[in-house]
């Protein structure tokens, strides 16, 4: 029996079983939290990344990639954004492949007024359960997870 088909540990068990629920569950509650904002959970992280973003923009590639999306996901995300005047698509400027997602003033507002909701969730469901200590390493554990998930690495 090599190392990937071995039996989980007591501990790995538990982690895994904790994480399959979290993921499940965590979703679910933060939309819950969010849902007297106007925006769902995914609408919400999409508008911070673009407000995040040089200029209020990014490639909708990117803004997938960073939001943890399929393509086809943040486009229908971007284009209900769009309906509501809180973002816009354009031809990207360079090299004209590809469109980018950009921020209007109405969706800065929108995040603006929507981001004490998220951040009593984030606190609430999260960051208030996890010793200040603990935080960085995390932080860095989760965000290596994220990015082995991602379409670069999957493609390598």
């Amino acid at each position: 029996m090599d190392a990937d088909t071995a039996p989980l540990t007591a501990d790995e068990l538990r982690l895994w079983q904790s994480l399959g629920r979290l993921v499940h569950a965590l979703p679910r509650a933060l939309e819950e939290d969010m849902s007297r904002t106007g925006v769902t959970m995914t609408e919400f992280a999409a508008l911070l990344l673009l407000s995040e973003a040089p200029e209020h923009r990014m490639r909708m590639s990117a803004l997938a990639d960073a939001a943890g999306l399929t393509p086809s996901r943040i486009t229908r995300v971007v284009d209900g954004l769009a309906k509501h005047g809180l973002a816009r698509k354009e031809r990207h400027g360079q090299d004209g492949r590809g469109n980018e997602a950009i921020l209007t003033e109405a969706g800065l507002r929108t995040m603006r007024t929507a981001q004490p909701a998220h951040l009593a969730s984030a606190r609430g469901r999260v960051l208030d359960h996890i010793p200040p200590d603990l935080v960085p390493s995390l932080a860095q554990i989760l965000a290596t997870l994220a990015a082995s998930l991602s379409p670069e690495h999957r493609g390598a």
